[in-house]
């Protein structure tokens, strides 16, 4: 699998999230875009992941820094769950326990095709202080072991102005529900 972009198709998602990043300075305060585009530059192995996080219209940005590393953390930013990543199960073994009526793919396996993790309920519950996102839908979120042992999963939404998390079985997939990714560069 090749996963490095011509110069042609760098260029063109690096001026995508340059317009994204200057669109909505809310989301990165204090942060230069000449310092993403420099660490953009310097890991063309992440702006592969980036292109299909945006290829799956996550509609990534940049919503804080590593004080200890430099790196950036990019989020996917659409307003509702991105379009290529719904109506998934929640992982492997969710999908394989359906013995009919399978979604595609599990957000976990997807996640990991992509190259992302997928938020926590902390970085969920963040990402809401900067906007209002998943008014419509919602988006599984990383889920403790202890939960996914007793075969469930958690998610998240915004209805009536406030983040919830809720529980769900794992197996469970809706046209609705998907799920946003984290990538450091």
């Amino acid at each position: 699998m090749n996963n490095q972009l011509s110069a042609e198709h760098q260029q063109t998602l690096i001026e995508t999230l340059q317009h994204r990043f200057e669109a909505n300075p809310s989301r990165h305060a204090g942060i230069l875009w000449n310092d993403v585009h420099v660490r953009l530059k310097a890991h063309p192995d992440k702006l592969y992941v980036l292109s299909l996080m945006e290829e799956t219209q996550g509609e990534p940005d940049v919503v804080g820094i590593n004080a200890q590393t430099g790196q950036f953390l990019f989020v996917d930013c659409a307003p509702e769950s991105p379009k290529g990543r719904r109506s998934v199960c929640y992982d492997d073994a969710a999908l394989e326990s359906r013995k009919e009526h399978k979604p595609r793919h599990s957000a976990m396996g997807l996640a990991k095709e992509i190259g992302i993790e997928l938020l926590t309920e902390q970085q969920y519950r963040e990402l809401q202080q900067i906007g209002s996102f998943d008014l419509k839908t919602s988006s599984w979120i990383a889920t403790p072991e202890s939960v996914r042992k007793l075969g469930g999963a958690l998610f998240c939404d915004r209805r009536y102005g406030q983040v919830f998390t809720y529980h769900n079985g794992a197996e469970s997939y809706y046209a609705a529900r998907g799920f946003r990714g984290a990538l450091m560069v």
